[in-house]
């Protein structure tokens, strides 16, 4: 059981939360060096976005360790996966933040480029490491193939989602507050792509490039991956 500490401190290692906690540190220390130095807040957007970034992860810790906890009650895992797959956007949505970049002395736009690059891998890392969990998951209760095939969904979702969040201005929870009003903003792209071509091509090369780094990220860590389907219950 995960209320082993051995046991717990391989679950959560074999999670990447440690690496992900050093560069969200990183991040956080960058920004906490910007405003202590120029005295004003700029970016002060980032922190939050990283906040939200973090939440599709924590689903999937915790419907991974539903899943070792409850390993023949399937049905559990629903609430966590439809949070995650909710929320997921918000991970690489930090991207986006690149949109804001300018000149905002006394800080050198070098240092901006940095601080920027930082939180969005640390988004970009959040996104693929709570992705390859629900994934394996997937591939659980069905196969490799419809595994691929959620990674592809989610993606193309996630893609969607962050058009949605950058350029509409919604954010996740709209869809639980205002589900008619997102919807409609996302039919209209989608019955009419032709004339909607920034919607297309912004959620074509988000998605393209996120499927990039995840197969990077899966073919550099399968050799020592754990699958949370054969990972010891303890």
């Amino acid at each position: 059981m995960l209320r082993k500490s051995p046991d717990l401190k391989r679950f959560l290692s074999s999670r990447f939360l440690y690496p992900l906690l050093l560069s969200t540190l990183l991040s956080v220390g960058l920004f906490a060096f910007r405003v202590s130095y120029s005295g004003k807040w700029y970016y002060d957007n980032l922190p939050w976005n990283l906040f939200l970034a973090w939440v599709p992860y924590v689903c999937s810790v915790w419907a991974v360790a539903w899943g070792r906890l409850y390993p023949s009650r399937w049905w559990m895992l629903l609430l966590p996966g439809a949070l995650w797959l909710v929320f997921f956007p918000n991970a690489p949505y930090i991207v986006t933040d690149f949109y804001h970049l300018e000149k905002r002395p006394p800080i050198p736009l070098w240092y901006d480029i940095g601080l920027l690059t930082v939180f969005a891998w640390t988004g970009c890392f959040l996104a693929i490491t709570s992705l390859r969990a629900m994934q394996m998951l997937v591939r659980r209760w069905t196969n490799r193939f419809v595994s691929w095939i959620f990674v592809a969904i989610a993606l193309g979702l996630s893609g969607v989602g962050v058009y949605l969040g950058r350029f509409e201005r919604w954010n996740s929870w709209d869809l639980f507050l205002h589900p008619t009003r997102v919807l409609e903003d996302l039919a209209v792209p989608l019955m009419n792509p032709w004339n909607n071509l920034r919607f297309v091509g912004f959620s074509l090369v988000f998605t393209a490039a996120l499927l990039v780094i995840y197969v990077i990220f899966v073919s550099v860590t399968r050799g020592g991956e754990i699958d949370p389907s054969r990972e010891s219950a303890g």
